[in-house]
């Protein structure tokens, strides 16, 4: 009985050379890293020239597309215009460039080659600078923004003006051309347009010694980057609205069409090229690498022989085969379109920090204004924006000297516009 009762207890208690098996290791959570935080984008519409041999300022930055976005709607927050974003984005639809996707911000840019005083527009790149009076030990300043110009046939002209009077919440009153140009595409306009959203030319205007051209605003911003107005400058809302509390009456107000921009910086030289208006009266046909030399100012030429270094021809006609609007180094290592985008930073999509827009009024897309822009356009000879790059014919750039007195100007009958 006892024998009985000591093997019940042993298997009760369990051989005391068996051992119960481990738990079960712990399951790993795997936590992903979390999502890198992109820096925030560079506002690029104020520069120091600290250097004045140097051309080239700003940078080019890369953004992502969200779901909503339109190329549009990134070219406003970043500050450039409709045909800026889409140049530098061939092959992207400008309304559906699709959620995730890459976009070339083209905040880089070459100063025209020009003197750096008062206000200096080119019409090719469709830009604006502004130079303000400085005192001799402090820095240059030099403010940018895009712009509308005139659309083929409405040329905006070229030469030296001066602003002679502004006005704030002005009236538009239309020219008999005008007018008549509305009535023929069946939408008439009354011949006194008092100040309201309805007002072409926004909040804000210039008037210049040219008779009835303007540097105004706008009550549609999509054009803004397009040849869509009558021959006016116009400008963002937020952008003509800082012109206005800066920009003095008697300034003067240079415009030249330069395409194709050389500029010197961090020791290379630079190629900027913008797209020849279909309406330029120049010959482009025929590019030679004599007159490709022309188009840089002497101050580059010292400049390449004091660096001893040559200009790379073959990347030279690249650039001006495909002009994208960014700026690519084609003298010492010569750099490609791809090469300047490798070294982008992506940024977020957001308005940049001390950018002009507040991004008010960014719900309204106004896609309605853009294609009625887009058919006045077109109705005046231009072709309809797209998002891939027309090829152009070979260019030959002429000599970018600055143009002449305002007598000279190649300056179309009175035309206000808005």
């Amino acid at each position: 009985m006892l024998g009985a009762l000591c093997l019940a207890g042993c298997s009760l208690l369990g051989a005391p050379w068996s051992k119960a098996p481990p738990p079960p290791p712990p399951v790993a959570v795997v936590v992903p890293p979390p999502e890198p935080v992109l820096p925030l984008p560079v506002a690029t519409h104020k520069f120091e020239l600290r250097d004045p041999k140097d051309d080239v300022y700003g940078e080019v930055q890369l953004t992502t597309a969200g779901k909503e976005d339109t190329l549009p709607d990134i070219a406003r927050r970043f500050n450039v215009g409709y045909e800026e974003i889409v140049r530098a984005n061939p092959g992207v639809d400008p309304w559906i460039p699709g959620a995730g996707r890459k976009i070339v911000v083209p905040t880089q840019f070459v100063l025209p080659n020009a003197p750096r005083e008062g206000i200096v527009i080119n019409l090719a790149a469709m830009r604006i600078y502004y130079f303000p009076k400085h005192k001799p030990n402090e820095p240059q300043l030099v403010y940018t923004h895009p712009i509308g110009v005139g659309k083929a046939g409405w040329r905006t002209p070229e030469g030296i003006t001066h602003i002679i009077a502004r006005e704030e919440n002005p009236t538009w009153r239309p020219s008999a051309g005008v007018r008549k140009e509305h009535a023929e595409n069946d939408d008439p306009v009354p011949a006194v347009v008092p100040p309201g959203p309805d007002n072409p030319l926004g909040k804000y205007k210039f008037t210049l010694e040219w008779p009835s051209y303007l540097i105004h605003g706008t009550n549609k911003p999509y054009g803004v980057g397009l040849r869509s107005s009558h021959g006016c400058i116009r400008l963002y809302p937020e952008d003509i609205q800082k012109f206005y509390e800066a920009v003095p009456i008697g300034t003067q107000v240079r415009v030249v069409n330069q395409p194709f921009l050389f500029g010197w910086h961090a020791g290379r030289l630079y190629l900027q090229a913008y797209t020849v208006f279909e309406d330029d009266s120049r010959n482009w046909s025929k590019a030679q690498q004599a007159l490709l030399r022309k188009s840089l100012a002497p101050r580059l030429e010292k400049r390449l022989k004091a660096a001893a270094t040559q200009i790379d021809w073959e990347a030279v006609t690249q650039v001006a085969n495909a002009p994208r609007g960014l700026a690519v180094p084609v003298s010492v290592t010569a750099g490609t379109v791809d090469s300047v985008l490798a070294n982008a930073p992506l940024v977020q999509n957001r308005i940049p920090p001390g950018a002009n827009w507040d991004g008010a009024d960014e719900v309204d897309a106004d896609s309605q204004s853009f294609q009625q822009l887009q058919s006045e356009r077109e109705g005046q000879g231009g072709p309809q924006p797209q998002a891939q790059s027309t090829p152009q014919p070979q260019p030959q750039p002429q000599a970018q000297t600055a143009p002449g007195p305002a007598s000279t100007a190649h300056v179309q009958p009175a035309s206000p516009s808005g």
